[in-house]
């Protein structure tokens, strides 16, 4: 269940400003201007508990949704009808700020709290106000969406794989760098299981097969690529 802060006052005092100035909307601004920003514009502050629905899949974006703390997922449903976790989203990123405007602005996934999490909500109305009145924050949102709709577009590319040693490999090569033949995982099994949108003994057994197989070299965290081609193969085949 969600709770709402509306006075002034005491939403001023909840923002973290160090914190809302590495939010890729505001970056490059200073405290003293995002205060002013935000004195001249009307927006809320929300709670959520953990697996409270933030908005669902095909819902209007009406607000700009910025996370002050804590962390949410975006889950959408496959063409097979599975649920594949797209991504979890930590402070002080925003939510669909691709979907503001446009005839479909419509939220593209279920956004669900992973814990508490507070929220700030801007209406459309007010945040192109704020769009027309700083040009930094202009530039800085058309970065952001041109950012994340190249994140869609390598997301559907990945759920376009039919295998998930395909999925498997080319995660792997995007989280490394092309001049590193290894990649330290920053996810659990069960995690990956979720963006994956299969079980976590699966996971398991694609990376035990790929080491056997001599593609991989399981270290702990790290993988390292022992057969890089043949782990491209993977996904020319998948």
């Amino acid at each position: 269940m969600e709770w709402v802060i509306q006075n002034v006052s005491d939403v001023t005092n909840m923002i973290n400003y160090n914190l809302l100035m590495n939010c890729p909307v505001f970056k490059g601004l200073d405290e003293k201007t995002v205060d002013k920003i935000l004195k001249a514009i009307h927006y809320q502050i929300k709670h959520y508990h953990k697996n409270d629905i933030i908005a669902l899949a095909g819902e209007q974006v009406q607000n700009l949704y910025i996370i002050l703390s804590g962390t949410v997922k975006g889950e959408m449903i496959d063409y097979s009808g599975k649920v594949v976790k797209i991504e979890d989203i930590e402070a002080p990123r925003p939510l669909a700020s691709a979907f503001l405007f446009g005839s479909e602005n419509q939220f593209p996934v279920t956004v669900t709290a992973r814990d508490k999490v507070t929220m700030l909500l801007v209406p459309v109305s007010e945040f192109l106000k704020l769009l027309q009145n700083n040009e930094q924050v202009l530039v800085n949102y058309l970065n952001s969406i041109s950012s994340r709709s190249q994140f869609l577009s390598r997301k559907l590319q990945f759920l376009s794989y039919s295998t998930i040693k395909a999925k498997m490999a080319h995660f792997l090569l995007q989280q490394s760098k092309p001049e590193h033949d290894q990649v330290q995982l920053k996810h659990t099994q069960q995690q990956l299981a979720e963006l994956f949108g299969v079980t976590r003994p699966s996971i398991a057994r694609v990376l035990g097969e790929m080491q056997h197989d001599k593609i991989i070299k399981i270290e702990k965290k790290i993988i390292r690529f022992t057969d890089k081609n043949r782990l491209a193969m993977l996904i020319q085949n998948g």
